[in-house]
């Protein structure tokens, strides 16, 4: 709070009034403390770890190893003509996008109650840097998919990414805004029903299997009639099958269910907002 020569100051913190009282200049204001949650998120995930930043690439390489052997190998399910390594490694970035943006921003108050307690600033900067901090993941698999795509092609595989990779940033923000809005909702219930963070680990587990994740959307309709609407209402069945069709040219891009995704996405994010502002005025008293 800094006062200027004529007696008037040019910062004033004042009690939130309204339901909806998200001032957006004030959060761009905070852009360079943006930048230190982000330096301090790397820092402290790879403190005192042999490997260090190295387990960026290991990590979706072992996890698409092991779908591979899983999922393609043992059950062998179909991945539409595609190369089962390069089906898995795509949908495991589009999926581990978004369930990195739900999970952190899901313990956005208890995991900095510490802080919030000390010191102002506007609390959704902590789930935007969660979500800018998952970005840095995304890019090594998405890096890390180009070179295996690369590899295929030079070995006689046909892999043919549609003109709609263009839309990739779109479906990435799009993931990004519909897990912000959920984890923000769980993030505000748990300062008063802990339950719910127990229940974030095991619900992602059970909703990545709801999710044409490790099966296309043509295998749940050859499974049973009916069937590939009902997943397809799932918001973030049609982002994963967009994307995997934009990227590897494999099934088909669905706009009908994409638009309801869309809306859907909308209505979280709006009322994860309007609730994450009324309880952060009062989350230190339960908390």
């Amino acid at each position: 709070m800094k006062k200027k020569q004529d007696n008037s100051w040019s910062i004033v913190i004042r009690p939130k009034t309204g339901w909806f009282d998200i001032d957006l200049k004030e959060i761009w204001q905070y852009k360079d403390l943006i930048f230190m949650f982000l330096k301090r998120n790397f820092n402290s995930a790879y403190k005192q770890t042999i490997l260090g930043p190295l387990w960026f690439l290991i990590s979706p390489l072992m996890s698409t190893t092991m779908f591979t052997l899983i999922f393609g190998t043992i059950a062998n399910i179909s991945t539409d003509g595609v190369p089962q390594f390069l089906f898995y490694m795509c949908s495991n970035a589009a999926w581990g996008y978004f369930s990195t943006c739900l999970t952190s921003t899901a313990s956005t108050f208890t995991g900095n109650a510490h802080l919030f307690g000390k010191v102002y600033f506007p609390r959704l900067v902590s789930p935007i840097t969660s979500v800018i901090y998952g970005l840095l993941s995304f890019l090594i698999q998405m890096l890390l998919l180009a070179v295996s795509i690369v590899i295929f092609a030079l070995r006689g595989q046909a892999v043919t990414p549609s003109i709609h990779i263009l839309l990739v940033p779109v479906m990435l923000l799009q993931m990004a805004l519909l897990g912000l809005g959920i984890g923000i909702i769980i993030s505000s219930l748990t300062t008063k029903y802990r339950d719910l963070s127990i229940l974030v680990g095991f619900g992602m587990q059970l909703w990545m299997y709801a999710t044409p994740v490790v099966y296309p959307v043509s295998q749940v309709k050859s499974f049973a009639a009916g069937l590939e609407r009902l997943v397809m209402l799932n918001p973030v069945a049609p982002i994963i099958n967009n994307f995997r069709y934009a990227v590897l040219g494999c099934g088909s891009m669905d706009y009908g269910y994409w638009a309801l995704s869309w809306a859907v996405t909308f209505v979280f994010l709006f009322f994860g907002i309007l609730i994450f502002s009324r309880v952060e005025r009062t989350f230190m008293d339960t908390v």
